[in-house]
């Protein structure tokens, strides 16, 4: 199933606007921009001064800057794009009130997670980043076989549980609060078809 082009994935991008909106953060970065349809929205609501976008692929940053020529083509453009990798320590990507992980996550190799959580939040550390990725549990709505991913280039899916002890491990190691919730209609017993952390940089 192609979550990218999907009704959730529309509300799931809307949700994490409104959460960065609702941070006060003038500065965001996009970790695993894409094709920058978070860029896009955080551009047209007007409330962040500085946006940048990082990606490791080069179509999809070639995609992205067709998106956001309009804003890229300013005298004083409020966005750039970069291209890297958030497994990686940049000084481009530090410097930031907050930061958006959505739907990348579950992309980056089992063995490589620790890597990604010392850039992340060691290095780059954003005053506040929303994470979003699939709950696994919710996956039989989706009529997926068990183990079925719903994307070939998943490397995983986390049940509830497993995000929850990963992203509160990863929030004490560091220095940050995290808090939990969900996108798109809750089932009560399987959760949300997508699942959110917050995390906030104790100081």
């Amino acid at each position: 199933m192609d979550t990218q082009t999907s009704a959730l994935h529309e509300v799931r991008l809307d949700h994490v606007v409104s959460l960065l909106a609702r941070s006060t953060a003038r500065s965001v970065i996009d970790l695993g921009c894409g094709s920058g349809a978070l860029l896009q929205r955080c551009l047209e609501s007007g409330a962040f001064d500085r946006l940048v976008g990082l990606e490791s692929s080069g179509v999809s940053l070639r995609n992205a800057r067709e998106r956001l020529a309009h804003w890229l083509e300013q005298p004083e453009p409020r966005v750039q794009l970069v291209r890297g990798s958030f497994q990686e320590p940049n000084a481009a990507c530090s410097g930031f009130d907050a930061a958006a992980m959505v739907e990348v996550i579950e992309h980056v190799p089992p063995r490589d997670l620790s890597t990604v959580e010392r850039a992340v939040f060691e290095y780059f550390r954003p005053s506040f980043l929303v994470m979003t990725t699939p709950n696994r549990d919710y996956n039989p709505l989706f009529d997926l076989a068990p183990g079925e991913l719903r994307d070939p280039d998943h490397r995983f899916e986390w049940s509830q549980a497993r995000f929850r002890q990963w992203a509160s491990g990863v929030a004490k190691r560091n220095g940050y609060r995290v808090r939990f919730g969900g996108i798109g209609e809750a089932d009560p017993e399987l959760g949300s078809p997508s699942q959110l952390a917050c995390f906030e940089r104790i100081d």
